[in-house]
């Protein structure tokens, strides 16, 4: 890839390194794919980064091809064979192309690797990285069998989690280890029995440990302000007076709309009613008419600058058409290069939060929306996309004012 020679490959290192090292005092170099390249070279090269002054040395598994024993060998022999290993930290980077970027990580650990590098979920380029949550619960859980500790605090896992969930919009899967769904579910009758008379027959771990208490605590229309915020809070939330108050409105809506709220539905609340910055433009109606022999038919209002737009447009499903119909009220063209549903809790009057990808003039956003209508959360997942996006052409040097409904 770079079109170098070794020789020349060492001196650039060298010097790459002395250079970030004349700025910093921590300096860390990574051997890209190191799990693929020739151990002595890399002895070679790790020696020599070392000696320019680099503390901590990453030997990533750059496109998860590595088993683990061979990749625990590879960073005991980087140990045993450079010299002054012992002046810098080896860390390491495995990715998880193969299923085994967790047991990748740990092997590296159990051979003297000191420093793992890895997201909350596993979320990441391709089939992701490792995951953090797996990660530590491992080195805290069998500690008997690493010998080693981390000063992550596991009670924080789940809120991070969730929160990581929230932001991104990448759910994980009922059966993800640590902070699945069912990571402390047990259906099975024997495994039932087992817990009740001993929790340790079948759970290595408690709920608790990584701070989910193991249910959803049910909320509904004759909840308070008081006991709406205070759950907020255990949940991680500090809001403004403000936002707060967007929240509740939310959350009493919801109330009329499903007997009970679940912590589920208050993450996609405080999601949906907490915005960013000034909002330019706000979804105030929609609706859409569908079925067979009938064509689409989608009518929204959106209010902008005081001013209320209404446009009305046609499509080929009801989602469709709402989105042609805020294309309309704007005047903008999209490409939308992503949409996605899923219900927020389960049952028939579950919440549906859309996730929209939109492109428009070379700026991209995401845009998300929930609500038990799911035009209407994808109308507002459409309306908060075009909003971040207006944001980026601002921020870009572009001036943003409130269109008449004349103008649009």
């Amino acid at each position: 890839k770079l079109r170098m020679t070794r020789e020349q490959v060492l001196e650039r290192v060298r010097d790459s390194v002395a250079f970030a090292r004349s700025f910093v005092e921590d300096v860390e170099f990574s051997c890209e794919d190191a799990g693929r390249t020739d151990w002595g070279f890399m002895v070679e090269i790790v020696a020599a980064v070392i000696e320019a002054g680099a503390t901590t040395i990453n030997l990533p598994d750059t496109v998860g091809y590595c088993q683990p024993e061979q990749y625990g060998a590879m960073v005991a022999y980087i140990l045993a064979n450079v010299q002054d290993v012992a002046k810098a930290t080896i860390s390491v980077h495995c990715h998880n192309d193969l299923g085994l970027a967790v047991a990748n990580s740990l092997a590296a650990v159990r051979n003297g690797a000191r420093q793992i590098e890895c997201t909350i979920n596993g979320i990441g380029e391709r089939a992701g990285n490792a995951s953090l949550e797996e990660i530590v619960m491992n080195l805290i859980t069998r500690k008997d069998y690493f010998g080693v500790q981390t000063n992550v605090n596991p009670g924080e896992i789940y809120r991070c989690s969730k929160l990581v969930q929230q932001i991104t919009g990448q759910r994980v899967q009922a059966n993800k280890a640590i902070v699945g769904a069912n990571a402390f579910a047990h259906e099975a009758g024997i495994h039932q029995d087992g817990v009740i008379k001993h929790r340790s027959t079948y759970e290595i771990m408690t709920p608790e440990s990584v701070g989910w208490s193991g249910e959803s605590m049910v909320m509904g229309k004759h909840s308070g302000r008081h006991a709406f915020k205070s759950r907020l809070e255990s949940l991680g939330f500090t809001l403004s007076d403000e936002e707060l108050q967007a929240a509740f409105r939310r959350f009493k809506d919801l109330c009329d709309k499903k007997k009970k709220v679940y912590d589920e539905d208050l993450y996609a609340i405080v999601d949906d009613s907490v915005k960013a910055g000034q909002v330019i433009w706000e979804l105030v109606h929609a609706q859409a008419t569908s079925g067979t022999g009938v064509v689409p038919t989608g009518t929204v209002i959106l209010c902008t600058g005081g001013c209320k737009v209404t446009d009305t447009g046609t499509g080929d499903g009801p989602v469709d058409a709402i989105f042609k119909s805020i294309e309309r009220c704007v005047g903008v063209m999209t490409e939308l290069k992503s949409y996605s549903l899923d219900s927020v809790t389960e049952g028939k009057d579950a919440q549906g939060r859309v996730i929209v990808i939109l492109k428009q003039n070379g700026f991209t956003a995401k845009g998300v929306g929930v609500d038990t209508d799911i035009v209407v959360a994808s109308a507002k997942a459409f309306v908060n996309a075009l909003n971040t996006i207006a944001f980026q052409e601002a921020r870009a040097g572009d001036k943003i004012a409130p269109v008449s409904p004349q103008e649009a």
